[in-house]
């Protein structure tokens, strides 16, 4: 009997542990052409222009990131990382930046209220959107497969998602925009 249950219990965390790797490796579509982002509600556009979409950056290296007003691990890594890699960028036109507000939690505070704040806060000039709220789940998130926030993603010229993850730091973000640039 004892053996029975030792086995049992073995087979248990082999299968729990092949579905957790598998729920991990299904975050994210790194290599597949960028979806659409599916947002109306948008903050700090480009003169004459009335709402953005991945398509509007055809030609160009994306960098969009993803956060929540709320999220502390946006504050402590995310918006730096993005800030350095603006200032980085801050002549290039042929890189862009997004920040589109995820909410999936938080409702009450991840409003898009709070994201045109966050943009204020940290002086980023950049489009602001807002993906997500009480009555909706954010479509940018499923479509992405975004595994909550910080989420930052990076599409190459072509529309093709090169980077889709938590987090990246700003010098492997800067090395990877500089080598999707030149091809």
């Amino acid at each position: 009997m004892r053996r029975i249950t030792s086995l049992l219990i073995c087979v248990s965390f082999v299968f729990l542990q092949q579905s957790s790797e598998s729920q991990q490796q299904q975050l994210g579509i790194a290599g597949h052409k960028a979806p659409s982002w599916q947002v109306s509600d948008w903050h700090q556009l480009p003169d004459a222009v009335a709402k953005l979409d991945v398509s509007s950056y055809r030609g160009k290296v994306l960098y969009l990131y993803c956060f929540q007003s709320w999220c502390p691990g946006c504050h402590k890594s995310g918006f730096p990382t993005l800030q350095q890699v603006i200032k980085h960028y801050a002549d290039d036109e042929d890189v862009a930046f997004v920040a589109i507000q995820t909410s999936f939690e938080g409702f009450r505070t991840n409003t898009f209220e709070q994201a045109r704040e966050v943009a204020r806060q940290y002086g980023l000039k950049i489009p602001f959107g807002q993906s997500g709220g009480r009555d909706q789940r954010s479509a940018l998130m499923r479509a992405y497969r975004t595994g909550g926030t910080p989420w930052t993603i990076i599409i190459d010229r072509d529309g093709i998602v090169r980077f889709n993850d938590y987090h990246i730091s700003a010098a492997k973000a800067v090395r990877l925009i500089d080598r999707l640039k030149q091809g």
